[in-house]
């Protein structure tokens, strides 16, 4: 799991409600949460990325929710198509060509 500590920042704890919106870490300059948003699509996982409103328009997360009957192996496949797509975008040398814009939005 530490590779995914050391690229997002949890904004809720799914203690109050069953869901996580977390952000990228600072520094993280290659990709955004849209373009990871889109990349977790290639095995059909639907986690959302956000902007939020005018207020926090610097902050752009991604949101997971997590229904009734999510098992641990399900969560396991979740974490290991994070850690996959993170250790990709950890490799790229310069910016995906949308990085600069919102590549995909829900």
């Amino acid at each position: 799991m530490t590779i995914l500590s050391n690229h997002f920042k949890l904004i809720t704890d799914g203690s109050e409600l069953p869901m996580f919106a977390f952000t990228l870490k600072p520094g993280i300059e290659h990709y955004t949460v849209f373009d990871l948003s889109e990349r977790l699509r290639d095995r059909g996982w639907l986690v959302p990325a956000y902007s939020f409103p005018e207020n926090r328009q610097d902050l752009d997360a991604l949101r997971i929710v997590v229904r009734n009957g999510m098992s641990r192996d399900l969560a396991d496949l979740l974490v290991a198509d994070l850690q996959r797509h993170t250790a990709y975008f950890d490799k790229l040398t310069s910016p995906l060509p949308d990085a600069l814009g919102k590549s995909f939005s829900h």
